[in-house]
């Protein structure tokens, strides 16, 4: 009877860690193939979740004023602070809900691309606020809706300190400074230390991309790119004394499309990525990745392409797959657009906003003369932007979906 007792105690202890080892398993890599929870090959089918945490003005239909901040700068100067951060709250809390993760999974998606900016980790001021941990509540709130899906994350770092990028895409100062301040080095390893020790746990986490398109082809690259692999470096470090369960996602420099930069692989889950946009969907043009990928026996990733036809998304896809690599079409959701996953209606009287981001409005007499007459006006159609971009008044393009193999739910 004893011996029946302890037998039945030691299984009630013993099924829970069985449990646990059984479903905390994480996605990782071998060889050149990235490999699900059941040690088979994963080939990333999915898109990224654009414009949501990293505002960019094309996506409004804006021209001049093309980043987080110099969209913010026009708002503040047509609400005021406290409309727009009530502005910004609500946008968050819209733009991204639980009703658009069950329709990416429904459609047949098996993970998807997260952008967001490293101020959402920190003190400064970004989108209406200075806390250091909405960064988590937001992140928490979509990771979980994706957990309950079956859906797969990879958080990608679009905007790093300093810039790393030199364009709108990083919301920096027009330079890539990242690759010239020590500092802002650090403070991009200590934010993302910080993230992995949130989600080190996490198996909805697919894992990190390090940073979004470095170095631009604005910048001398000869001078630029031997900082790129020293910086992922010094990034992996900081992220493998807390987690050593995620693959890292390494971006080549010139927006993600130079593997040159590249030597031998330095951490044994390492993804490479690339990006294309506008190029013919043949062969040659991703030839020189699949030939890093033989050379260094590493994965390798698109980790953005799309805006672009139906035929040509299809005919990429359709190539990439071939190769045997993964990938996340980019936009998910885009005003007015037939280029990308779902689209939304342009709101009533829009133009008027629109004109106002595209007056000069280089000091304080540019700007009070360019004020609207009817505030009330724009403020009522930068809302109703918000109200048609809930996923209820979206609408699916068909053909784009089908074109990358997934179905209208």
């Amino acid at each position: 009877m004893k011996k029946t007792v302890l037998y039945t105690l030691l299984l009630t202890l013993f099924i829970p860690v069985v449990l646990m080892a059984q479903t905390g398993k994480f996605i990782t890599v071998k060889g050149k193939e990235i490999i699900d929870t059941n040690n088979k090959p994963f080939l990333m089918r999915g898109t990224n979740l654009g414009n949501w945490l990293v505002p960019e003005g094309y996506m409004f239909k804006f021209k001049d004023i093309s980043s987080p901040r110099l969209i913010n700068e026009a708002f503040l100067e047509l609400l005021g602070p406290e409309e727009t951060s009530i502005f910004w709250k609500k946008y968050q809390d819209t733009y991204i809900t639980a009703a658009d993760i069950h329709f990416l999974k429904a459609s047949g998606m098996n993970s998807i691309r997260i952008p967001f900016n490293y101020r959402l980790f920190t003190t400064e001021s970004y989108m209406g606020q200075n806390n250091p941990n909405r960064g988590f509540e937001l992140l928490d709130r979509v990771v979980g809706w994706c957990k309950k899906e079956g859906l797969y994350v990879i958080l990608d770092m679009h905007c790093a300190p300093g810039g790393q990028t030199g364009d709108n895409i990083d919301d920096g100062y027009g330079y890539p400074f990242l690759f010239k301040s020590s500092a802002m080095r650090q403070l991009t390893a200590d934010i993302w230390k910080r993230i992995a020790a949130h989600y080190k746990n996490e198996t909805t986490i697919l894992g990190y991309d390090l940073l979004n398109e470095p170095i631009a082809t604005y910048f001398n690259a000869a001078e630029l790119n031997p900082h790129l692999e020293p910086v992922y470096k010094q990034i992996t470090k900081a992220i493998r004394m807390v987690d050593k369960n995620h693959i890292l996602i390494l971006g080549g420099a010139q927006w993600d499309s130079n593997f040159k930069a590249f030597g031998p692989p330095f951490d044994p889950k390492l993804v490479y990525q690339f990006h294309k946009y506008w190029t013919d969907p043949t062969q040659n043009v991703i030839q020189d990745y699949v030939d890093f990928r033989d050379k260094y026996n590493v994965p390798i990733y698109c980790g953005e392409t799309g805006e672009n036809t139906d035929e040509w998304v299809g005919t990429f896809k359709k190539l990439l797959e071939k190769n045997n690599i993964g990938w996340h079409y980019w936009p998910y959701k885009k005003l007015d657009n037939t280029k990308g996953i779902i689209t939304f209606n342009v709101p009533a009287k829009y133009d008027s906003l629109i004109n106002y981001t595209e007056i000069p409005r280089g000091n304080f007499e540019a700007i009070r003369k360019a004020a609207p007459q009817n505030r009330e006006q724009i403020k009522k159609a930068l809302y109703d932007f918000l109200e048609n971009s809930k996923f209820e008044n979206c609408r699916p393009n068909k053909g784009y979906m089908e074109a990358l193999g997934f179905k209208v739910p």
